[in-house]
């Protein structure tokens, strides 16, 4: 039964962590509802994001190549002005706000059902907003240093539970008049090193806590099956997401957002101990 909580608890992590929904809140109302509260820690579900970590670098293994090269080569050439230099850059310093916030801050917001029900509706608010304001006149060719800044404050804000890292990235990436399909795009590069880092964190703890045999002996195999399933789903997320941008706005998840976040105000006002 564990096997198969996790193999679950991958698709709901692979599928989540990507559209513009938060995967923290799923993941801590999906594993309330169904009462999992060993496969439902932290630890554990931050752990198998390296299946999210895989899924980025197979589906844009041409394209982080291709910036890898061009940022080299601009050093090389001290072209500071070359489009695959500013990406990189703006990536770096895009990503040292929520590894600043997250190192600071983590403990001091709890994953509470309330928390991730406001949060969920104010970012649907936002998002709807950055859709009817935004301009999407640029896109993924015209990113600028400042816009992996501006976007990377907004990726902290997703140290809330129920913001979504994506969703807040491809919140700002919408208000500073990116396509939608370059915002989301923008969105996945700029987590790549976030998730990397703090997945490792996590992974090690666990190996710590692994060898002080304070986890089941199984643990190891949950997270593996954790993770493949992970993988799977966020490549299909990744994938479908994109194509759907390039043709759809992101009106869908705005009504999703408000109502996960109304339905859990509801479900709390009646009674549910959250």
């Amino acid at each position: 039964m564990e096997y198969i909580q996790a193999f679950i608890l991958g698709i709901v992590q692979g599928v989540t962590e990507f559209l513009p929904i938060s995967s923290t809140a799923h993941l801590l109302i999906f594993t309330k509802v169904f009462g999992w509260k060993e496969l439902g820690s932290k630890d554990f579900v931050d752990a198998i994001q390296f299946g999210s970590v895989g899924a980025i670098l197979l589906y844009f293994w041409s394209l982080l190549s291709d910036l890898l090269k061009g940022g080299i080569a601009a050093i090389h050439q001290k072209d500071w002005q070359r489009e695959e230099w500013k990406i990189l850059v703006g990536i770096a310093v895009g990503t040292l706000p929520a590894l600043i916030t997250g190192f600071l801050f983590q403990d001091i917001l709890p994953e509470s059902a309330p928390i991730i029900a406001i949060a969920s509706i104010m970012m649907a608010l936002l998002l709807g907003a950055a859709e009817q304001i935004g301009s999407r006149k640029r896109g993924f060719d015209g990113l600028q240093i400042r816009d992996g800044i501006l976007v990377g404050f907004g990726q902290a804000l997703a140290l809330i539970p129920g913001v979504s890292r994506s969703g807040s990235t491809l919140t700002t990436g919408l208000f500073l008049g990116l396509h939608r399909e370059a915002a989301a795009r923008f969105s996945f590069l700029l987590g790549f090193p976030t998730l990397t880092i703090a997945t490792l964190y996590k992974a090690l703890k666990i190996f710590k806590d692994y060898q002080a045999q304070l986890l089941p002996d199984n643990i190891v195999g949950l997270l593996i099956v954790g993770i493949i399933s992970t993988f799977i789903f966020s490549y299909l997320a990744i994938a479908v997401l994109l194509r759907y941008l390039q043709t759809q706005n992101t009106w869908i998840f705005v009504w999703y957002r408000l109502a996960f976040g109304t339905v859990i105000l509801l479900a709390i006002a009646t009674g549910w101990q959250a």
